[in-house]
């Protein structure tokens, strides 16, 4: 069975059984802020578990595109080594929220792998929860019950929390699970030791395919348990491990998932992937880490996630630059190569997540520039590897981990170039800065979140912040303190709200809650998945009393004027650049607006005039919104609504229109009510952000006009520094022709000067043992003068060995030339360059012709002259 059968009969299966297929989240997890990706399939219904929102139907079926790259078995740089795990996976899951719990959810589990997939019997074990003293809890003994109708006692086993107790993280809600491992193992070698002994223990072979989790408790902060008041079933089944179990597979890499994608790569490298699971195969861990990775890095760009040097997208420029070390290592390819498997990838997904091949253009254009980065990367690391300095044949822990980290050149490389050129690495070092950097970034995202302390019930959160900046007579829902970095945070949950939390791109509402006789101010308004959060400067005293919300009205106008231009920008953008414009990130907030972009090449000047003229023409217009907010979303497509790849839709959508011919788009931020309240538009800038990102930043109404002003305000100040002040740009461009002509004069000059000082050292060239040798210590150059003069006088030359020095302030530069024709392993200008940059109290290094050093102690030019003259001498 082919692996999209497999998923279709999946869904089939539980759609007949009442549930709704639903598509999956984003790999990227914009809604909550304690992620990064979504890393389960229970992420998107994490508010349904938690009580913040009422689920529209009970029962659910989908498959979400989940990203893993840390915890066990889940480090990044074990992918590809073994034959199971992955970055990117497919988790299979069904749902049940407050309706069937432990009896359906195991019959119908053995059901489908049973009888429609039709797994062996005797090949499958379930774990149950053995209990824990410690949290109260009993074993589970109502599983283990079902479980004895379809599986023999001898292969239902009990596993520690470690293993049988699934929690959504240090709070929340969690429960008991059981877990359903497959045997793979070979007849012969089944008969020689039983499945049982390998559940749970790392074997390759007897692997967990699906997990069924009764979630029955909520962990508070302070570790204990209570009760949730509707139980719930969350399933997680690994869609790589169920093909492979299948499709009677020893290895999720030979299922169809990934075959495809390693017959295309030996066809492009020309090399043979031969299964081999040796640490030492290379090559075949390589064609692994490939097929793996690209799947990841593609999904999370198409869904919105750009590689970056931060946050997220710094993850998916790691996982995309190991894929590039492994094929530039062990495949010998130095060409792009990843970006080319992006065709047959959408193709074989466009079924189930079609959002790849919608922007297979974008997608690839963003990965192959990437790759031609870190490869460019990778050639400049070799080559500051061969300047650096190597103490006593150990290249510092320090030195390697600023490759690594710093300039993105990969430990492992750098450890087998120094296996090549006989240096090792100070192992230790490395790995203690490494462990510093993790501290640091452990202590900067540190966040201890406080349980939540309930005030009053609410049937249902209610925002209101599009028809009112104040509300009265609303509660306090609930309450809590999160400690970030030391400092206390406070967070106010209301049964109703004006405050817009920050969403889409909208930076959120700030404002006071008047509760009494108490002013407390709102500092920002944040989400967690569709929990509206209120930052409060305090908490207050009375927290039974009724409250009245007060936006900061005049920061939200200025908010709803850049964010109705951002919506006026796109169109115009489209307009005036093409239908390949799509909106790639925004930032909207009081003082600016910031709009990234998908389009190929700098936007010229006529082309951000046009965009302006366009924009400001419909603001002069004054285009009054029209606003659907509860519209089905198959009638927001019919109406042409600009759609965001990345965005989770549900089946109700809220589109803002100004114009139906002009901008038409779904969108949950605040807007003007009609565009003239804008005033103006100006942009600042544009500027490339990534290959095929472009990025504008601009500002409205106030702000348009003072950067105006600003701008008019420095050029009558420069126009006042010319005598005839009436045309400025011919003045301006008068001074730079003279300044080039100056700039040509003094270089001349300093030719000139170089030519005597090269007349000059000839004069002084000792020969050494047939070696024309020249040492100086050279006045009045700088360094970009030295080398042009060192290889004059090695022209002039043959047999020579140049070193020249300059001194400036506290500063030594040395150059050193070898003629190509002498080098040998003692005449070798990198080398040499290493041992006497010591006497200038710096380091360097070059090739065997050229190399220079830096340092700080110019008194030591001489010294490092003459210990390059004792080394020629000895050689």
């Amino acid at each position: 069975m082919k692996a999209n059968d497999i998923r279709n009969k999946f869904f089939d299966f539980f759609e007949e059984k009442g549930h709704k297929i639903v598509p999956s989240a984003p790999i990227v997890n914009k809604g909550d802020p304690t992620l990064m990706f979504t890393n389960a399939g229970m992420n998107q219904f994490k508010d349904y578990f938690l009580g913040n929102k009422v689920p529209e139907v009970r029962r659910i079926v989908d498959t979400q595109k989940c990203l893993r790259v840390s915890g066990k078995h889940n480090d990044l740089e074990e992918v590809g080594r073994d034959s199971y795990h992955h970055t990117m996976f497919e988790m299979l899951g069904n749902w049940s929220f407050g309706d069937y719990f432990k009896e359906e959810a195991i019959s119908w589990a053995w059901q489908l792998l049973t009888e429609e997939f039709g797994l062996a019997e005797d090949r499958l074990y379930v774990s149950v929860f053995e209990g824990d003293q410690s949290d109260g809890l009993q074993a589970d003994t109502e599983a283990a019950a079902i479980w004895a109708k379809y599986v023999p006692k001898e292969r239902i086993l009990y596993f520690d929390r470690k293993d049988n107790f699934w929690e959504m993280g240090e709070t929340g809600p969690c429960g008991p699970c059981s877990e359903i491992h497959i045997d793979l193992r070979p007849d012969q070698m089944r008969s020689q030791q039983s499945g049982d002994q390998l559940v749970n223990a790392d074997d390759p072979l007897v692997v967990e395919i699906w997990n069924l989790v009764f979630i029955q408790f909520n962990r508070k902060a302070d570790g204990t348990l209570e009760k949730l008041n509707e139980q719930h079933i969350d399933t997680g089944m690994g869609f790589e491990r169920l093909c492979m179990a299948i499709q009677g597979k020893t290895s999720s890499y030979d299922t169809d998932l990934f075959t495809p994608y390693i017959r295309f790569l030996e066809d492009e490298t020309g090399l043979k992937y031969t299964g081999s699971y040796d640490l030492q195969a290379k090559k075949d861990i390589a064609f692994r880490v490939l097929v793996d990775h690209v799947r990841a890095v593609s999904f999370t760009i198409a869904d919105g996630q750009l590689p970056s040097n931060t946050g997220a997208g710094y993850v998916i420029r790691r996982i995309l630059r190991r894929a590039v070390r492994y094929y530039y290592s062990f495949l010998d390819r130095k060409e792009p190569l990843l970006y080319l498997l992006l065709p047959q990838l959408a193709s074989f997904f466009k079924d189930v997540f079609p959002e790849l091949e919608a922007q297979l253009s974008f997608v690839s254009k963003i990965i192959l520039e990437e790759e031609k980065s870190f490869l460019r990367t990778l050639d400049g690391g070799l080559r500051r590897l061969g300047q650096l300095e190597i103490d006593d044949g150990v290249l510092k822990g320090s030195v390697a981990f600023e490759l690594y980290d710093t300039y993105g050149f990969p430990i492992d490389l750098t450890r087998l170039i120094g296996q090549e050129e006989g240096w090792t690495v100070d192992e230790e070092g490395f790995e203690r800065a490494l462990l510093k950097q993790k501290e640091r970034s452990r202590a900067d995202a540190k966040k201890e979140a406080g349980d939540w302390h309930e005030v009053a019930h609410a049937d249902q959160l209610v925002f209101d912040g599009y028809d009112h900046l104040s509300l009265k007579d609303i509660k306090i829902v609930k309450y809590r303190t999160v400690k970030v970095k030391e400092k206390d945070e406070y967070h106010i949950v209301l049964d109703a709200t004006p405050f817009y939390a920050e969403s889409g791109g909208q930076v959120g509402d700030t404002g006071i809650l008047t509760i009494g006789e108490e002013t407390i101010q709102v500092l920002d308004t944040q989400k967690e998945n569709d929990l509206v959060i209120h930052k409060v400067n305090r908490l207050p005293q009375m927290m039974n009393a009724t409250v009245i919300a007060h936006v900061d009205a005049q920061r939200r106008k200025l908010i709803e004027n850049n964010h109705t231009a951002t919506h006026l920008l796109h169109a115009a953008l489209r307009e005036v650049l093409g239908d390949h414009v799509q909106q790639r990130g925004s930032l909207v907030s009081e003082k600016y607006l910031r709009f990234d972009f998908s389009h190929y090449e700098k936007m010229t000047p006529q082309q951000i005039t046009q965009v302006e003229n366009i924009v400001n023409d419909k603001i002069r217009q004054n285009i009054s919104l029209i606003e659907e907010r509860h519209l089905p979303i198959a009638e927001a497509r019919k109406a042409g609504a600009m759609m965001l790849f990345g965005e989770k839709y549900g089946e109700f959508v809220r589109m803002v229109v100004f114009d139906p011919q002009f901008s038409t788009e779904l969108c949950g931020g605040c807007h003007v009510n009609a565009t003239g309240e804008i005033g103006l538009l100006k942009i600042k800038s544009e500027s490339a952000i990534a290959a095929g990102v472009r990025r504008i930043e601009a500002v409205t109404a106030d702000a348009a006009i003072s950067f105006l002003n600003d701008l008019i305000s420095e050029l009558n100040d420069i126009k006042g520094l010319f005598k005839s002040p009436t045309n400025t740009v011919r003045n301006v461009q008068t001074l730079l022709n003279q300044n080039k002509k100056l700039e040509k004069d003094i270089a001349k000059l300093k030719s000139e000067k170089a030519a005597g000082l090269k007349d000059a050292l000839l004069e002084k060239v000792e020969v050494i043992k047939g070696i024309n040798f020249i040492g100086a210590r050279v006045e009045g150059l700088d360094m970009t003068g030295l080398k042009p003069l060192a290889y004059q006088i090695e022209k002039s030359l043959t047999n020579a060995v140049i070193i020249l020095g300059i001194a400036s302030e506290d500063k030594a530069n040395i150059q050193l030339i070898i003629s190509r024709d002498i080098t040998n392993e003692e005449r070798d200008a990198g080398k040499i360059i290493r041992q006497i940059s010591k006497y200038i109290h710096g380091g360097g290094g070059g090739q065997s012709f050229f190399a220079t050093a830096g340092g700080k102690n110019p008194e030591g030019i001489e010294l490092a002259i003459e210990a390059c003259r004792r080394i020629i001498s000895e050689s």
